[in-house]
């Protein structure tokens, strides 16, 4: 097994073909971070307040239910955290992701999609939800990144 996962949420697909890419240029395992109901377009409606998202990510307490929890942490020491960025964080489903698990030891590096902005306090507030890892603000990418973009980056990491 390798001791590298890729695990993503995606809401559009955007974020998945980053984080396959990404897998295959690190030589990772992957894992899809599903929510156990999905989003669907009027749900992830920024514009509108009364959308999903919007209430999701109002509410600091929120924690939308996954739909499995069977991700291999345990077995990987590095794992690489991707997700859309919401109103300048992560979806607060990362939360729910990163506290339904032991993240003891672990490194977590973070990486994104986004129409425009940058990672925010994405760092501050997943750290809160995994204590016992050291989380790294990695990149935010296009959807346009390449494999061979990404193992440069990869590279620059200077992971062992």
């Amino acid at each position: 097994m390798s001791q590298k996962l890729v695990a993503y949420f995606s809401a559009s697909g955007v974020t998945a073909r980053v984080a396959k890419n990404l897998a295959a240029a690190a030589a990772a395992d992957l894992y899809e971070i599903k929510p156990q109901t999905p989003y669907s377009q009027a749900d992830l409606n920024w514009q509108d307040s009364n959308s999903r998202s919007s209430l999701e990510m109002h509410d600091p307490t929120s924690r939308p239910a996954l739909l499995a929890k069977d991700a291999p942490i345990a077995g990987h020491d590095v794992i690489f955290l991707g997700f859309p960025i919401w109103w300048y964080v992560a979806p607060t489903l990362i939360n729910t992701f990163l506290e339904a698990y032991d993240f003891t030891g672990k490194t977590i590096i973070l990486f994104a999609t986004s129409g425009g902005s940058g990672f925010g306090k994405a760092v501050d507030s997943l750290q809160k939800s995994a204590p016992q890892a050291s989380i790294r603000e990695g990149q935010v990418f296009p959807a346009s990144v390449s494999q061979t973009e990404l193992a440069t980056w990869l590279k620059d990491l200077n992971l062992p």
